[in-house]
């Protein structure tokens, strides 16, 4: 097991150059101005909408194969609508998001069983205070 941190913060974001269009996402996890790990893929042709959702499940996964612990998890991203759905205060309407919530759900269930991480929050913040996660999209989108 790893280090068990106090509290993981992890910066998501995701874009598509013409929505839908060429695709990517930037993940950045942080503690106390430490940086954790940072991710930046392109994912293919797709909508923002599932490029946001891709970052999140990305991160969640990857705390599940590194095997990083945290008591808090806090997840930041820009994506206002994003945030309400996971949290269930919007609905998804289209059934291809359904399956990316619900894979959010199921990865976050897992970490939690697992030990991995006891309290999770998500929360939405301005684009302008999301921009450790936003330049890691467009590294990957100008490669």
């Amino acid at each position: 097991m790893t280090k068990i941190y106090d509290l993981l913060e992890i910066n998501t974001d995701g874009g598509a150059r013409g929505n839908p269009g060429p695709a990517a996402i930037g993940v950045y996890a942080h503690t106390q101005g430490k940086k954790i790990f940072t991710l930046s893929e392109t994912i293919g042709e797709t909508t923002n909408n599932v490029a946001e959702y891709t970052a999140v499940i990305r991160s969640l996964e990857t705390l599940l194969e590194k095997e990083i612990a945290s008591n808090k998890l806090k997840h930041i991203l820009d994506s206002e609508l994003i945030v309400k759905q996971i949290l269930g205060e919007y609905k998804v309407k289209q059934p291809h998001l359904k399956v990316l919530k619900n894979k959010v759900a199921d990865l976050s269930k897992e970490l939690q069983e697992k030990g991995l991480v006891k309290l999770m929050s998500f929360v939405h913040v301005p684009r302008e205070e999301n921009k450790s996660a936003d330049s890691l999209v467009n590294k990957a989108l100008d490669k």
